[in-house]
């Protein structure tokens, strides 16, 4: 619930930026030359217009790679490895919801000019807003732990690397990714971007030597196929949305609504117009997540149907034994760019976290050297790398609710969100995924630490 101790209507007070100068922001340095201007008299966009629009976009992307990290590639292909493209309609229906939910946040920063860990710690209780900031802060901490050691498993497949330099070497590349454009918000969205790019191009690649398109329409008619069927479904869907996300989006896109609060009418056309873009640009990104996420679960069907390979090295080798050198060197270098790119946006949204719920700023640097350390300790512990990755998509499944159950009050306030408010049928909704992926991810931690 909202603190009745604090004021929610007119404009919030403006607070230091959430994110550290030493990350790329996300506020344009620009601002008015990406506002959309009035519709035309004749209900048609211009050719600038779709320019200002255009120029919205990209906050999706930067997102959607954590709809593709190294968990993802284990799950996927897991799934396609024991029951074929039986799945196929589980990942269109956790994408459905992961747009839905991306959707909320980007709304929810257009609309107040705050992101979910500010509205967070300014209207909720402290005792409410401290434990909400620390199981953050553990997602995060979880995030980088499945980025570094996916990065190093492709440093490894790839190179022959061993896994603890290797994880180094990650930490270092996706900090350089980082610093590329200090104050760029369009260079890192570009660089993440690309890093997508490589990998649907490597599973697009897979999928054409696997032939693997055959018979995949069957796959999207809803069916399973006994209980472990049903644990997997409930794998797939309960750790689709990831909580950093949750909590980075609405940091994305709380500079397009342009300045102000919610009660000055005069930038209600802009919050509507930057609302309608952001909603292109989840649908584009995250539906290119999805295609890559059935990619995977597609090729593994043609390459193991029948038998789970067991880690991301065996499905390295399989791949290499079925389909070919280059169908294993494709694998290795999408999870190596998935591994970079994510890692860097889990980076990214924990700088954003600690900002927004403290209004402390860490720099990069000591950021990433503590986040490291859990993966490192991991590997140098001789901890196999592929069960290290599922436990913390445990983790991660921990963190759903506390940023779902605020995302979706937030967005449901009038004071806050102005004409923007959630429509009555839009907050149902929002209240149902959220407790369908928290269920989800309640059975799913009750399976793992009961077996």
């Amino acid at each position: 619930m909202l603190d009745s101790r604090r004021p929610v209507n007119g404009p919030v007070p403006a607070v230091p930026a959430a994110v550290p100068a030493a990350v790329p922001t996300a506020v344009p340095t620009a601002v008015p030359t990406a506002v959309p201007a009035a519709v035309p008299a004749g209900g048609r966009a211009s050719p600038g217009r779709l320019a200002r629009l255009a120029g919205l976009c990209g906050p999706a992307f930067v997102v959607s790679v954590a709809y593709v990290d190294p968990g993802n590639f284990a799950t996927n292909m897991a799934g396609g490895a024991q029951y074929g493209t039986m799945l196929l309609w589980v990942i269109a229906l956790a994408n459905v919801l992961a747009m839905f939910v991306q959707a909320l946040s980007a709304k929810l920063g257009i609309a107040t000019g705050r992101n979910l860990p500010e509205l967070c710690r300014d209207h909720l209780p402290r005792r409410v807003s401290l434990p909400l900031w620390v199981q953050a802060e553990l997602v995060a901490a979880a995030t980088d732990l499945a980025e570094f050691i996916g990065g190093a498993i492709a440093l490894n497949l790839l190179f022959g690397v061993p896994l603890l330099p290797a994880a180094a070497v990650t930490a270092v590349v996706s900090s350089l990714l980082l610093m590329l454009a200090p104050r760029g918000r369009r260079r890192f969205e570009a660089t993440v971007a690309a890093m997508l790019a490589v990998v649907l191009a490597g599973f697009a690649y897979q999928v054409l030597l696997s032939g693997s398109l055959a018979g995949v329409a069957g796959g999207f008619v809803p069916r399973l196929a006994g209980p472990d069927s049903l644990l997997l479904a409930t794998g797939i869907i309960g750790a689709t949305v990831m909580p950093h996300v949750v909590y980075l989006h609405s940091a994305l896109t709380q500079h397009q609504g342009g300045p102000g609060g919610p009660g000055e009418e005069v930038h209600g056309d802009v919050r509507r117009e930057a609302v309608r873009a952001s909603r292109m640009d989840i649908a584009v990104a995250l539906g290119t997540a999805g295609l890559v996420n059935m990619a995977m679960l597609t090729v593994a069907a043609a390459a193991f149907g029948g038998g789970d390979p067991g880690s991301l090295q065996a499905i390295h080798a399989g791949l290499g034994q079925v389909l070919g050198p280059g169908a294993a060197v494709a694998f290795a270098l999408a999870l190596l760019a998935s591994g970079l790119a994510s890692s860097s946006v889990g980076t990214y949204a924990g700088q954003v976290i600690m900002a927004g719920f403290l209004r402390r700023r860490v720099p990069l640097l000591a950021r990433r050297l503590v986040t490291i350390l859990p993966a490192m300790a991991v590997l140098a512990a001789g901890v196999d790398p592929t069960r290290a990755l599922v436990l913390s998509q445990v983790a991660l499944s921990f963190g759903i609710p506390f940023a779902l159950v605020p995302l979706v009050t937030f967005t449901s306030s009038r004071k806050l969100m102005g004409d923007l408010v959630n429509r009555r049928l839009t907050t149902v909704a929002g209240v149902a995924v959220a407790a369908v992926i928290s269920a989800l991810n309640g059975f799913l931690l009750v399976e793992v630490f009961t077996g």
